[in-house]
């Protein structure tokens, strides 16, 4: 069995996978890593292990990891089943990265726009040569609601709801309406972009944001809310065969 590790900003998800397929997830506290990783190798006898961050761990930390697991560390030199040409690859997100090689497994031969709607909003475009050209980043709906709250005077801080129609009658409602449909609608552009320019688009929806936003969006997508961590399985995989 394998080990994917992915360390956010706040918390980390930890998924093992039994050859192709995800058999248990985990998730918790970054200050709780090296605990919660020594309880799952207690219960799974793990083979191969990679590891992505992209938040800044410990020196202290990453050493006790390596010393339990000895795991790849995805960066933007580690060996992947796509063509990087995005101009300045040391600069790409990690979790760009494996959302390519997942687009690159999961749908082989496609033009694939993947949406991720976490903290940021990211979009990363493959296309059917197997080549990442780039893509954009945007604010997180979370982002959308902290920064009217904290660059206004008198707005409230409010918790992401589903709007009931698009003309706010009040305060809260107004700004629901305005992130929620902005939010929607600058999604709704980008694939339209990219269907123009490249005719036939697969598209795919991930994050923690995937499946508030799935119900919001007219266009046709692919819901994936683990799709990093099988693009990271399939990195890990992908080193493994071709060593």
């Amino acid at each position: 069995m394998n080990l994917i590790i992915d360390v956010g900003n706040t918390r980390v998800k930890a998924a093992v996978f039994e050859l192709n397929t995800i058999k248990e997830i985990f998730v918790f506290k970054k200050e709780e890593i090296v605990f919660e990783i020594e309880k799952i190798i207690k219960n799974f006898s793990i083979s191969a292990t990679i590891m992505s961050s992209v938040s800044n761990i410990s020196e202290k930390v990453v050493q006790e990891i390596s010393d339990l697991l000895d795991p790849i560390h995805l960066n933007s030199k580690t060996k992947v089943p796509f063509k990087n040409k995005y101009k300045t690859p040391e600069t790409l997100g990690v979790d760009r990265i494996a959302l390519a090689a997942a687009a690159t497994k999961k749908y082989p031969d496609k033009n694939v726009l993947i949406i991720d709607a976490g903290t940021c909003i990211t979009f990363d475009f493959i296309n059917n040569k197997k080549e990442y050209l780039g893509g954009a980043i945007s604010l997180g709906l979370k982002m959308r609601y902290q920064a009217l709250h904290k660059f206004t005077s008198k707005l409230p801080l409010l918790e992401l709801t589903e709007v009931a129609e698009f003309i706010g009658r009040d305060t809260n409602t107004s700004i629901h309406s305005g992130i929620i449909n902005g939010v929607c609608y600058e999604i709704e552009g980008v694939i339209n972009q990219y269907r123009s320019e490249y005719g036939d688009l697969t598209v795919v929806l991930t994050g923690g944001d995937t499946y508030f936003l799935a119900k919001q969006l007219k266009s046709g997508i692919f819901a994936h809310p683990n799709f990093v961590l099988e693009g990271l399985h399939t990195v890990l995989t992908y080193n493994l065969t071709n060593d």
